[in-house]
């Protein structure tokens, strides 16, 4: 932990002992915390990356095994490398299967806790309780962060930030007496933040402002700077290690944009944007939304000035108050930590999201906290003075907050509103869509489609999608045509193997089985838990009166993913078989599933009455 400043007089009563007065605090900051957000173990999960990072992710459902462990710590999946983001998941996995609510508590748990510690770390090391609580309940509440807790997919950002805090934690230990001995869980706990998310990558830089302030070594005789400089290099080739990591990861993904897609000028023009947009959004968190379309071009000059002349402003303030260190500490930790995805290396389509200002915005807080505490103290303004309006603008951000976490109530709610709040946004078009599918409102989805391929045209998700409502509409000469677009737009391997499967699905239908099988086992290169795929090959079999490979096929679809229309399939090649027995429960796994299937309702009504 950060070293305890000089003993300072204490009130008597109840909190007398500061060791109790922080474990109350930290227990009310955890409570209410998790009070704020329990809407959230209500809500289902969410059709933007929850699929790949759990409900169809077959390694995660395989629950928390040795083969899932060396997959994590192997995997390159989603364009990363954080193999503890997968193994939390796999242990949710393990416990909650797929019951959301277990899921999203782990990920309010971890945001909650991570509130508490960063009061700790800040009382610690300044003995100043009101702005530290101050710090910690903004990080708590603030709107901006719901994203990053309130998200399934997000977990890797929540889990990151709670290894970082724990490593400042170590780092304060380790300054008060220095030693190997002391400095190594410092290293550990930063390797397990960077194997949660490179986002951490800048510690190394966030501890050297420290060491200033509140921990005042640089300067001291016994520490000079050069040392504590020395001192972070261990630390800094860890971050040089997962860059690396992180770079090859993302480039073979396929997420990392060439300087031809965004030229260097407009990555600079949209980071000073993006800079001062993530501080407006921190004083008014409005129209907040899980991605912010990237313009792809110049922006307006008045902006970028504009922009460009608050961050200088801000920048001649902290200078001008640089006896008040607490200001220039917390300003270049919001810059720096900001620096891996302020979009200077683009990866990605978005200009800037609100989940990446969750420890840049941390910086801000302490600013803001200590000031107006300072500011208080210089007008001798009384404890009434000072509560009350710091209450005022909690309970003002709760309601914010409140009102955000109703827009991850479901997928359609979410994308809607995203839609509502930005403009061209064809992932939210994309994703508003397959919202509108999993409802069964094909019709209203498809003009969604139609508007990210018209936004995008070399959107590969919005052409699979218009293929998969093309053949569901039998048009399967043009679903085929948009299928064919999409492997062409795409290195994406998950969208490729889920593509190429629907593809076999259009050639079977229109008698190609030789384009239909070369198309499945294409699906099944890219993908061996495809499980549409097999689906299909068992249809192809099917239509082959292949009827054992069918059923093989059949079963192998739903030991990947149980569906009613799989065990519809699988009961009825049983049938046709001649094995009623095993029919006759095929068709009741369907009726489990889906109870109102009529044909699954009908065959079982047969057979049982047959035997």
């Amino acid at each position: 932990m950060l070293p305890t400043p000089a003993k300072k007089s204490r009130p008597e009563g109840l909190f007398a002992s500061p060791q109790k007065r922080n474990v109350v605090i930290c227990l009310l900051i955890v409570v209410a915390t998790l009070a704020l957000y329990n809407p959230v173990n209500r809500h289902p999960f969410v059709n933007y990356d929850d699929d790949r990072y759990v409900t169809e992710n077959p390694h995660i459902r395989a629950g928390l095994s040795w083969d899932t462990i060396t997959w994590a710590l192997t995997s390159t999946d989603q364009a990363n490398w954080h193999p503890l983001t997968w193994i939390s998941h796999a242990l949710d996995y393990q416990l909650f299967h797929l019951n959301a609510a277990g899921h999203h508590f782990t990920s309010l748990l971890i945001h909650a806790l991570s509130a508490a510690l960063l009061f700790l770390l800040l009382v610690r090391g300044t003995g100043r309780t009101g702005p530290s609580l101050f710090v910690a309940a903004l990080f708590a509440l603030h709107p901006m962060n719901v994203e990053s807790a309130a998200w399934v997919a997000e977990r890797k950002n929540v889990l990151c930030t709670f290894f970082f805090l724990l490593a400042i934690g170590a780092y304060g230990w380790y300054a008060q007496k220095p030693g190997w001995r002391r400095y190594l869980p410092v290293a550990v706990l930063f390797t397990l933040g960077l194997m949660s998310k490179p986002m951490v990558i800048t510690l190394p830089c966030v501890l050297l402002l420290l060491d200033y302030w509140p921990l005042g070594r640089m300067g001291v005789p016994q520490a000079p700077i050069s040392r504590l400089a020395l001192e972070k290099v261990p630390l800094l080739a860890l971050s040089a290690a997962s860059a690396v990591l992180t770079m090859k990861a993302q480039q073979a993904g396929g997420a990392v944009r060439s300087i031809m897609q965004f030229s260097l000028p407009v990555r600079m023009e949209n980071a000073i944007v993006a800079y001062a947009m993530y501080l407006w959004k921190m004083l008014w968190p409005t129209h907040l939304a899980p991605l912010y379309p990237h313009p792809g071009n110049s922006l307006p000059a008045w902006q970028v000035l504009l922009s460009a002349f608050a961050l200088l402003a801000i920048t001649g303030l902290v200078l001008k108050l640089r006896e008040k260190r607490y200001l220039l500490v917390g300003w270049l930790c919001f810059l720096g930590t900001l620096v891996p995805v302020i979009g200077l290396v683009q990866v990605g389509d978005a200009a800037m999201a609100d989940r990446y200002a969750y420890i840049p915005l941390i910086g801000i807080f302490i600013m803001v906290a200590f000031g107006l505490s300072d500011l208080a103290d210089t007008r001798k303004l009384g404890l009434t003075a000072r509560v009350i309006p710091a209450v005022c603008v909690l309970l003002a951000l709760g309601f914010v907050t409140l009102r955000q976490l109703s827009y991850w109530s479901s997928s359609y709610n979410l994308w809607a509103h995203t839609l509502a709040v930005t403009r061209n946004n064809f992932i939210a078009q994309d994703n508003l869509g397959g919202a509108l599918l999993l409802l069964g409102r094909l019709d209203e989805a498809y003009p969604h489609f139609e508007a990210a391929a018209e936004i995008n045209p070399r959107d590969p998700m919005s052409h699979s999608n218009l293929g998969a409502y093309l053949q569901e509409h039998n048009q399967l000469r043009e679903a085929v045509e948009q299928y064919l677009t999409t492997i062409r737009l795409t290195t994406d391997a998950g969208l490729l193997a889920s593509t190429y499967a629907n593809l076999g699905g259009a050639y079977r239908d229109l008698g190609d089985d030789a384009q239909a099988q070369e198309s499945y086992d294409q699906a099944l290169r890219l993908n061996p838990n495809q499980f549409n795929a097999y689906l299909g090959l068992g249809r192809l079999k099917e239509k082959q009166a292949d009827l054992g490979g069918a059923i093989a096929n059949y079963r192998r679809s739903l030991q990947l993913r149980p569906t009613d229309h799989g065990y519809l399939r699988l009961a009825h090649a049983l049938e046709m078989a001649h094995m009623p027995t095993e029919a006759l429960a095929a068709y009741r796994e369907a009726l489990k599933i889906n109870p109102d299937l009529q044909q699954a309702q009908d065959a079982a009504s047969r057979l049982a009455g047959n035997n």
